[in-house]
């Protein structure tokens, strides 16, 4: 099965919202997320669930929905858990798992994990090193799970393309697809995430892209980003300026979701990942999801 193969269609899914989730529902959401027609499940990790685990459970509750981890966090575990773990869920699951990873920031790796955050292109490409080093012993796929890097500037991308299968860009632009896909070239797979408030009251997209921002304003990974792309600190207050809410969050109906999911294609995406952001960020938008799947999704 090709890369491409791996991924499905070019619509998905990207929640941080199973963290609040029971975790014995999580089989019950990726059944729900596969009979909607979306390619694809993703989801983070940061100060809650080891991502594999998780991934193992929502890979079990489905049949024939791929499950991506966007990212998994380097500093969590070593390059041969990352390589095996990885091949053990992609073998034991018909190749519906792809191993993204990251080097995440700098407050989740000291504070959290205790760990010194170094130079993330060196370390990433150390890491990356390491796991095609890995030997597996165990019965099952001698290749490893896909992976694709959290990248964003033009090294990390250029990384993507020469050691990984590819990236998941995370609060970008369509302009930014664009230069991912002219850095990486044409064979790499791009899985970029985009932002979506399914509401028609302008307070309410305002309120809801405020609180989804809050965090990663305040991040020199993601602010450094978004200099790239052309916005100034100006537009890094927390929650962030209104012209980068506009830029991050698409708003309004189903037209202009298509819209915007469009212009990332055009640009080079493989596959678009949609978050959509409920009244609250805990909230599961089973109802949006719905919504979306039938003006978007073909099945």
């Amino acid at each position: 099965m090709s890369k491409r193969e791996t991924i499905g269609g070019t619509i998905g899914l990207w929640t941080g919202a199973l963290e609040a989730q029971a975790p014995t529902r999580l089989g019950e959401i990726a059944t729900e997320v596969q009979e909607l027609g979306y390619a694809s499940l993703w989801f983070g990790e940061a100060w809650g669930r080891e991502a594999l685990t998780q991934a193992s459970l929502l890979l079990a509750g489905s049949s024939d929905l791929t499950i991506g981890t966007g990212i998994a966090n380097i500093y969590a575990r070593d390059a041969a858990a990352s390589a095996n773990g990885g091949r053990l869920l992609a073998g034991a699951f018909d190749d519906r798992f792809v191993l993204g990873l990251g080097v995440s920031h700098k407050p989740l790796v000291e504070r959290l994990r205790g760990h010194e955050y170094a130079s993330p292109i060196e370390t990433m490409k150390a890491y990356l090193e390491a796991m095609d080093a890995v030997p597996y012993l165990s019965a099952g796929p001698p290749e490893q799970a896909p992976r694709v890097l959290a990248a964003l500037g033009p090294k990390m991308l250029s990384l993507a393309a020469t050691a990984a299968d590819g990236a998941h860009p995370y609060l970008v632009t369509p302009e930014h697809t664009a230069f991912a896909r002219e850095t990486m070239g044409p064979d790499s797979l791009l899985i970029v995430e985009q932002a979506v408030a399914l509401v028609d009251d302008e307070d309410e997209y305002v309120r809801r892209a405020h609180e989804h921002l809050n965090i990663y304003t305040g991040l020199p990974n993601y602010r450094n980003s978004w200099k790239r792309q052309g916005f100034t600190e100006d537009d890094f207050g927390r929650g962030g300026s209104r012209r980068l809410k506009d830029a991050m969050v698409v708003w309004g109906d189903e037209t202009k979701v298509k819209a915007r999911v469009q212009a990332h294609l055009d640009a080079g995406a493989d596959q678009v990942l949609l978050q959509v952001l409920g009244a609250d960020l805990n909230d599961l938008p089973s109802g949006d999801w719905a919504r979306l799947a039938a003006a978007l999704v073909s099945r």
